[in-house]
């Protein structure tokens, strides 16, 4: 198995861009080699000329490796994707006229393969690539058919030449005008993918993120919550801090909601800017917020609670006239395998006693009460 992938990757290479363009390679390579078996049972049934045959079979393998070559090594030629399509169009262009002259009464199924040649190119090709392609594959044919019939009009009558080529050329024109339809419908199909993608990203931001704090909301506050809970063991220590903004009801009352949310953007980029690098603070609801410090020891957290009030503090907010915000907190450590919720309890009660000791201060949560 194990050599059956190095061979894989040998032949088809690990990048997936260059696997793409080979996996159409192969899918070109698997109808040359269907054609190719038609074309010898003509031979064996004396429908067409050996040597002609044989020199289209070997024309059409060297290509067909030629190709391969081109685009395993494209590395070193740089030839864009679309550059390697048209060069491998044109070659199996060039072989569905060779084959349509060899064919004999059967040549007319060889049109098929030009056709086929085109669809291919609606995958590869802008419209205009593909148009310009089929009004070459008309040109060659039809100078192809016009000498056939003027130089063996017993073989290549030149009625029947000239109805086969108005139905190839409808059939060719229809094509190229399909595949521009097809390119529209990609582009319209690519561009509401990707705005659908844009909009689930914006509800997962809306769903995770405060929008008036940039801070993460109270939902995925519990989810990270839920997850530490999981993830640390019981022994592993954890503090949780719940803060409240002082007298922010009279900030909203006396200088308009527009500068509470002036103070609740400004509150939220100066506590971020204390945190540790694992800290998470999550905007809890209206003027609240929760603080989680993991793997941090009571006085390490209260280190950052105070750096917190500091920076809290020194913030300028336009149209406060020069007051100053402060903020309450509860702090509490998480023992054990304590849950989170209960932790908050203890934590939201320590907010209490510091709002009724007369608010700007930070209160230590009492243990929880089973200790």
């Amino acid at each position: 198995m194990n050599a059956l992938r190095r061979l894989a990757s040998l032949l088809y290479g690990t990048d997936p861009g260059l696997r793409r363009m080979l996996h159409y390679w192969a899918a070109t390579c698997i109808l040359y080699v269907i054609c190719i078996t038609l074309l010898m049972l003509q031979v064996e049934l004396g429908l067409s000329d050996p040597g002609a045959a044989h020199g289209l079979v070997v024309f059409g393998a060297c290509g067909a490796f030629a190709f391969y070559v081109l685009i395993r090594a494209n590395a070193v030629f740089r030839l864009a994707p679309d550059q390697l399509a048209v060069s491998q169009a044109a070659f199996s262009l060039v072989c569905a006229v060779w084959a349509y002259t060899i064919s004999g009464p059967l040549r007319a199924a060889m049109l098929t393969m030009a056709v086929v040649v085109i669809v291919f190119c609606m995958f590869a090709l802008r419209p205009r690539q593909t148009l310009m392609l089929s009004s070459a594959a008309i040109v060659g044919m039809g100078v192809t058919m016009w000498w056939l019939q003027a130089h063996d009009p017993v073989r290549f009558p030149p009625a029947t030449e000239f109805l086969t080529f108005g139905y190839l050329a409808g059939a060719l024109v229809s094509t190229a005008l399909l595949s521009g339809e097809m390119s529209k419908l990609r582009a319209r199909t690519k561009r509401q993918k990707a705005e659908l993608s844009d909009a689930l990203e914006t509800i997962k931001v809306l769903a995770t993120v405060d929008e008036l704090t940039s801070l993460i909301n109270r939902r995925h506050m519990n989810e990270v919550l839920e997850g530490e809970e999981r993830r640390h063991a019981p022994a592993a220590e954890a503090c949780i801090a719940l803060i409240d903004i002082d007298f922010f009801k009279q900030v909203n009352d006396q200088f308009g909601h527009a500068t509470g949310d002036t103070v609740l953007r400004l509150f939220a980029a100066a506590a971020r800017a204390a945190l540790r690098n694992n800290d998470v603070l999550a905007r809890w609801g209206g003027e609240e917020f929760l603080l989680l410090l993991p793997d941090a020891p009571l006085e390490d957290a209260r280190a950052v609670l105070e750096r917190m009030a500091e920076r809290v503090a020194a913030m300028t907010v336009p149209g406060l006239d020069g007051r100053r915000i402060s903020f309450s907190a509860g702090l509490a450590r998480r023992r054990g395998g304590e849950p989170f919720a209960d932790a908050i309890n203890r934590a939201d009660k320590a907010l209490y006693q510091a709002k009724e000791a007369g608010r700007d201060r930070i209160v230590l949560a009492g243990p929880p009460a089973s200790s």
